[in-house]
């Protein structure tokens, strides 16, 4: 196991377009800076929220600049993974002299792999790098969920796999990897509404969705979870806690990123094959955001 601990408040990074559909670097950059003025503990470029399946190498190679440019010395857990090996290592040879500080591996989605066909596959791209790698298990995008004996056969195995980013939404999966991971494999929820739950029991943070639009209010509920501080942790959740669930009102960046065009921070443009946010959707995000900031 390495000595990096990824802890805290992460955020999954959108990635903003304009109107006609390129990506707005300008927009990307005050984000991170937004972010890193809001006092997030790590950020995470090139993610599923991030919309990086449609984004081209050139893209890519271009957005880590301004990440890299822009992180304030902040980690920088970093997407790569595909639904195959060689695909993944090309994201990593790609990216690698940006020098990220993990790489974020999702479960292999459409494939459907075994729980071998898991261990194997992460076994090999540990293999492949010397950077940290962190696990990405959302079951619900990739239609396979990562057990939690093969999440605990690869942190004991692999030294350089440490952690997992767990967005199964089951909190009894999670709470057995919590129970039985080596000393210093970083558990992180992946799931906005379950981070109290999840470091109330050891977890070690979130990555977040809902931190693109409110970061200092997320940021501010992790850290009073790091540091016990439940009463105020229990109050944050629960002024967030509508945030957390329309940021899903629709899939997911489509409402986070209607509610930053609101805020004056970007377009809500995506690219196909998501669609805009629907007027319901652009209706929830006013009356949550206007109950978020109420004074």
């Amino acid at each position: 196991m390495t000595d990096l601990l990824l802890k805290g408040c992460g955020t999954a990074l959108v990635t903003p377009f304009t109107s006609d559909g390129d990506v707005d670097y300008e927009a990307y950059a005050a984000l991170i800076d937004r972010q890193v003025a809001a006092g997030v503990d790590f950020l995470c470029p090139l993610v599923t929220t991030g919309e990086t399946p449609t984004l081209s190498a050139s893209e890519k190679v271009e957005m880590m600049k301004v990440a890299r440019a822009h992180c304030a010395g902040l980690p920088l857990l970093v997407g790569c993974g595909s639904n195959a090996f060689e695909p993944t290592l090309e994201n990593i040879e790609l990216l690698d002299g940006f020098e990220p500080d993990a790489w974020l591996v999702v479960v292999p989605f459409y494939n459907k792999p075994t729980q071998e066909g898991q261990y194997e596959y992460f076994r090999a791209v540990a293999a492949a790098t010397a950077r940290p790698v962190v696990i990405y298990n959302v079951p619900g995008r990739t239609g396979a969920n990562m057990s939690a004996d093969t999440c605990i056969r690869l942190a004991r195995e692999c030294s350089n796999i440490i952690g997992i980013k767990e967005a199964s939404g089951n909190y009894s999966q999670v709470s057995e990897i919590i129970r039985r991971a080596p000393e210093g494999f970083a558990v992180l929820s992946g799931d906005d509404d379950m981070t109290l739950a999840f470091m109330a029991t050891g977890a070690h943070g979130v990555v977040s969705v809902a931190s693109n639009v409110a970061p200092a209010e997320v940021a501010e509920m992790v850290h009073a979870l790091a540091a016990e501080d439940y009463r105020t942790a229990r109050e944050l959740h629960h002024r967030l806690f509508p945030l957390f669930k329309a940021c899903f009102a629709e899939s997911n960046p489509i409402p986070a990123k209607a509610a930053l065009a609101q805020l004056g921070l970007m377009s809500a443009a995506v690219r196909l094959p998501l669609s805009p946010a629907t007027e319901a959707t652009v209706e929830l995000m006013k009356k949550v955001l206007s109950e978020l900031w109420k004074k």
